[in-house]
């Protein structure tokens, strides 16, 4: 018996697409889906991995936290990948904390099953696909935070964004705020000089991208790059599936996209 619900399909996270059946069915024998909401905490820094969580139309925020409790993001995992990717080389303790950024569905798999499925070479081969991507993503997020600006930095997260969840998703100004490492103030200058040029229409807390091409130019190479290199990892989903399907196959990812913000 299938661990989905009709609603979703092992095609909506990469990793679990790549999986051949053998092995899909192997996971699928451990693993459980379930409905994260926003801030729940998959992982805390310094703590045992309990579960591993593969997102399908929800995004997980790997957060890196100070001594003084300000923290900061450092990476995204969306459904291109997995969270928990320490347990690939066996550290018993999660290096970062991961928490649900976006609300939506995923499986859960506990951490000593995912261990002991990464021992097999089919299996092992297609989780490195994602652990090179994030680790070219960890990478790339400490050039963009050190060198770009906080409008390039926020037009390529939307835009990372609604690639893996679809063109309507919920978020707060403070949370993303908290996300780029800025006050919240800044993100709301953001949010109106881009819709003074027409990229974006914000009303009531609803925000609609206009002109998808012109966010991409306010973005930072970054967002190019990381996209690249999940092309070359084979790890971008085609559409989202969070009901949007429809805009996502006619619009495809330059389809118009609509964010929440509350």
């Amino acid at each position: 018996m299938s661990i989905l619900s009709p609603s979703l399909s092992r095609h909506q996270n990469a990793v679990l697409r790549l999986l051949n059946d053998e092995e899909f069915a192997a996971m699928a024998s451990c693993a459980d889906e379930v409905d994260l909401q926003a801030r729940d905490v998959m992982a805390t820094q310094g703590t045992p991995v309990q579960h591993v969580f593969f997102p399908m139309t929800s995004v997980l925020s790997v957060l890196s936290y100070m001594s003084n409790g300000v923290s900061t993001e450092i990476g995204t995992i969306g459904n291109e990948g997995f969270s928990g990717v320490e347990l690939l080389t066996g550290a018993p303790l999660a290096m970062q904390t991961t928490i649900c950024q976006i609300p939506g569905a995923c499986l859960k798999m506990p951490a000593e099953d995912f261990k002991a499925l990464a021992q097999r070479p089919p299996f092992r081969r297609v989780l490195n696909h994602f652990l090179v991507a994030y680790l070219a993503q960890l990478a790339q997020s400490i050039a963009c935070n050190r060198l770009h600006s906080v409008e390039q930095r926020f037009a390529r997260w939307m835009l990372l964004t609604c690639d893996r969840v679809g063109s309507k998703f919920f978020l707060t100004q403070e949370f993303l705020a908290d996300m780029l490492g800025v006050h919240r103030p800044s993100v709301s200058l953001v949010a109106e000089a881009l819709q003074e040029e027409g990229i974006i229409r914000y009303h009531r807390g609803h925000i609609s991208i206009l002109d998808r091409p012109g966010l991409e130019k306010r973005s930072c190479e970054c967002y190019g790059m990381l996209k690249a290199q999940m092309q070359r990892m084979q790890l971008l989903v085609p559409h989202a599936s969070n009901g949007e399907q429809a805009d996502a196959q006619q619009g495809g990812m330059h389809g118009p996209c609509n964010i929440n913000f509350r």
